[in-house]
């Protein structure tokens, strides 16, 4: 199982104590038999209720900051309490209860009301008020407002009926001389009429937020009612949902019912659900429970997107009749909701990307188990990563377990839950350092085992928009999460059908906190056609457009180019103020096609960044695609001290002089996929990754195999490596072999830089054809001095062209304004490299 549940309140561990010190040793049995939690408050506090000596219902409440119990009120009888709340300032009480105790009511006699609903003055306890005494159930809550506007002396209660209403009362306290907190208007509370004809509600606590449905001909509508600090609600949202509900009333979130109050509704409380996350997601999770054997279905309306899923989920038929028994629990982890039905499935559903289903993680039998908790209880989501498993009384807090997942992600063997896991990793969990030094080490161990995605690009893309999303508001609309553009492969056991949703409506036009997340997810769904989403993909065309006019020669814009190296030159400044403990010996080098391809990248993103973020000044965009660039280099830098590190390697790497070992390889065939990787996505590397990659296959890889590299495109060669190459190889057969083989594959921008080193016929050759091919093109004819052959001695010899060539090339080299401006070249070495060059090609040499 992922998830790390740690208990934060145990009614044995936290109360039952605390009941002995009360003097309650006699009746500890019948105390921990009716001991149960009835409510948490949005500030955690927990209210429960127990049965103690001489027929009394008792209610407590613990503190959690302070860890500490106390007594509220004391009921004279037996009663079931249904739900209690308590005001901020724990001067007020509201209950409501069953009593059990009262006969069914008589058409004659006057009848006695079966449920009460009670708000009590309790510093200290003293005035009581009815607020309602009817046959059906009620259920309390106090509204949490904020503490910076809050009035100690104002409270408000909503008040949920089965009667399908809800109100809300407005109660105003005062002190008296004995400095008791009293109600100053308990004869006539005032109360509102907040909804009525619902048929279910919930209760967000910690937003302060009410939603409930109201069924309608064929459909149902949710709404919602947000209530602010300053005591005043509005109606935010409503929604129409294909889903039908029955007559009974359900209460999510408002109390819990004894067992023999339990499942009197269809849709029962872990049924049917909304929650919500950070970023702006609502979702409603629907569960119908099977009445005989089948498939077990739920449907999952994501609201800000406009599309809800409806998961089918093949059960085994022997295990079909134990399905009434174990009842699906939803979990909120904040960006994931888990679907838990136990002893069957584990399903932690992606609530912020749903699009795609290699993002939801589907797990079964022994992996789906959780240990140590009820079977036949279902766990009742509280706050965000908070449930209550209200059949022991423990509140456990819930996170997705980075160890088990780093474990799971190990052991998996289908390439959806591997994406789903470093999905989750890499945009969800806070990764520590060395967390993410262990993902990184398990990308490069199974580069060959993930055959439908590529590792190394998920890593770089998720890890970049992780990073960046939160440098300004709407980023991360604006930059890609993943690398894979979609997903037609299924989930065995699972089937998975979409459907388009209404488009919720909104009541207010001032959006502040979740509700202004919330619209503007609407407003991208909108607009969702658009391209939204920088891709570097698109920006492929551009690339190879630059990269033609390069090796054609063709004349660029030299202010737009001079604009491209200059944004390369501040991501490479900007990286050099990072981290400098560095053991991967990159070289600093001058590589002009990974400047301007770094510099073409940087404008494209700033030219998409403007488009959309007009609300961002330009300085802000400008330091946010430098920020993407360092980013990214350091990403790829970071996968290479981690491989550097794993395998012991060091600065020996760079040396010719050996061949590599099984370490070297292995390097060499990472940097082979990220070098792939990179180039598919147009990504720059950092400066000295292409010659260290050549260093490495030229330890590890025979000849052939190496010039196929380089003749492919794999291996580009560089100016260091050639450098290196002639420098430190003598011209044994073998070394002459090889440098040829390179030599004669080099880009001209490089070939006319390194000739000079190799004092070989090839590079003698070359440099002399350069040097006639340069004097040629200045040359004007008309300008020329025809000499007499003879006064071309002592160079004259029997063979006119060349004698006549030498003339002019000595012509034009006496006449150069400045013979140190250029490199000059005796012309008596031209002729031996001439005659040289035309016994080869006559055969005679």
């Amino acid at each position: 199982m992922l998830l790390d549940f740690h208990a934060t309140f145990n009614l044995h561990r936290d109360v039952i104590p605390w009941i002995v010190t009360q003097g309650a040793p006699d009746n500890l049995a019948k105390c921990s038999k009716t001991l149960r939690i009835v409510n948490v408050e949005s500030n955690g506090n927990v209210l429960y209720t127990w049965k103690g000596t001489e027929t009394v219902t008792k209610i407590g409440l613990y503190d959690a900051v302070l860890k500490q119990n106390e007594m509220l009120y004391s009921i004279d009888g037996e009663v079931n309490v249904i739900s209690c709340s308590v005001n901020t300032e724990k001067t007020l009480l509201a209950l409501s209860y069953c009593n059990s105790s009262c006969e069914a009511p008589s058409r004659v006699l006057s009848p006695v009301p079966k449920y009460l609903a009670l708000l009590i003055e309790i510093r200290p306890v003293n005035n009581l008020k009815v607020l309602k005494a009817v046959d059906i159930s009620v259920r309390v809550q106090f509204l949490y407002p904020g503490s910076d506007k809050h009035s100690s002396s104002e409270s408000h209660l909503l008040l949920f009926s089965e009667e399908k209403y809800i109100e809300k009362f407005h109660i105003t306290t005062d002190k008296n001389e004995d400095k008791k907190v009293v109600i100053k208007n308990l004869g006539q509370i005032p109360k509102e009429r907040i909804a009525e004809d619902f048929v279910w509600a919930q209760w967000d606590m910690s937003a302060q937020r009410l939603f409930y449905i109201i069924p309608k001909r064929s459909s149902s509508v949710l709404h919602c009612v947000q209530f602010y600090p300053d005591e005043n609600f509005k109606y935010v949202l409503e929604v129409a949902l294909e889903i039908c509900l029955d007559d009974g009333v359900s209460l999510v979130n408002l109390g819990y019912d004894p067992p023999e109050e339990r499942g009197r509704g269809r849709v029962t409380a872990s049924n049917l659900q909304v929650f919500t996350n950070l970023t702006g997601g609502l979702c409603l999770f629907y569960y119908q429970p099977p009445k005989e054997a089948q498939d077990i279905t739920y449907t999952v309306a994501f609201l800000h997107k406009g599309c809800s899923k409806t998961f089918k989920i093949a059960t085994p038929m022997k295990d079909a009749s134990n399905c009434k028994l174990k009842r699906l629990s939803f979990i909120n982890l904040g960006s994931y909701v888990a679907v838990y039905l136990p002893d069957h499935f584990f399903h932690l559903i992606n609530t912020k990307y749903p699009d795609l289903m290699c993002y939801h993680l589907f797990l079964s039998d022994e992996d789906s188990r959780i240990s140590g908790m009820c079977s036949d209880c279902p766990m009742q989501s509280l706050l965000n990563s908070c449930v209550l498993e209200s059949c022991t009384g423990i509140i456990f807090s819930v996170n997705i377990g980075q160890e088990k997942l780093l474990k799971f992600l190990a052991e998996s063997r289908q390439d959806c839950e591997r994406l789903a896991m470093l999905h989750c990793f890499l945009l969800h969990l806070g990764l520590q350092p060395q967390q993410e030094i262990e993902i990184i080490e398990w990308i490069c161990e199974n580069l060959s085992t993930c055959q439908t995605f590529d590792p190394i690009q998920e890593f770089i893309v998720a890890s970049l928009h992780r990073h960046l999303s939160s440098e300004t508001t709407y980023l991360d609309k604006l930059l890609a999460y993943t690398s894979v553009p979609h997903w037609d492969i299924g989930i065995r056991g699972v089937s998975c059908t979409t459907d388009i949703t209404d488009m919720p409506v909104m009541k207010i036009n001032i959006f502040k906190g979740f509700w202004e997340k919330f619209h503007f997810e609407l407003e991208y769904m909108k607009h969702s056609q658009q391209q939204f989403l920088y891709s570097s993909h698109m920006q492929r065309r551009d690339w190879c457009k630059l990269l033609s006019q390069l090796d054609t020669g063709e004349k660029r814009n030299a202010v737009y180019q001079r604009n491209i190296l200059e944004n390369a030159k501040k991501v490479l400044l900007n990286m050099d103020m990072t981290k400098c403990d560095r053991t991967v010996p990159l070289i600093q080098e001058e590589d002009y096609l990974q400047k301007d391809l770094m510099g073409l990248m940087m404008v494209k993103l700033r030219d998409h960044l403007s488009q959309h973020l007009h609300h961002v000044g330009k300085n802000k965009i400008e330091k946010i695609v430098l920020d993407f660039f360092s980013k990214q280099l350091d990403l790829v830098r970071l996968m290479l001290e981690v491989v550097w590190r794993k395998r012991m390697l060091d600065s020996s790497v760079l040396s010719f002089d050996a061949s590599g070992n099984p370490s070297e390889y292995f390097a060499f065939h990472v940097m082979c996929r990220i070098s792939e990787a990179t180039s598919q996505m147009c990504m720059p590397l950092p400066p000295g990754f292409q010659t260290l990659h050549l260093v490495l296959a030229l330890r590890c890889l025979p000849l052939a195999n190496l010039l196929h590299y380089i003749d492919s495109g794999a291996l580009p060669l560089t100016e260091a490596f050639v450098v290196k190459l002639l420098k430190e190889l003598d011209d044994g057969e073998e070394n002459e072999k090889l440098k040829y083989s390179i030599i004669i594959r080099l880009p001209e921008n490089i070939s006319e830089k390194v000739h000079r080193l190799w004092d070989h016929a090839i590079s003698n050759n070359f440099i002399a054809m350069k040097y006639v091919r340069k004097l040629l093109f200045r040359l004007n004819n008309k300008e020329v001095t025809r000499q007499s052959l003879t006064e071309c001695s002592p160079l004259c010899i029997n063979f006119l062209p060349l004698n006549y060539l030498i003339m002019m090339l000595s012509d034009v080299e006496d006449r150069a304004l400045n013979p140190f401006e250029e490199d000059n070249i005796d012309a008596a070495f031209l002729e031996e490299i001439a005659l040289k060059r035309t016994s080869v090609l006559l055969g005679l040499h």
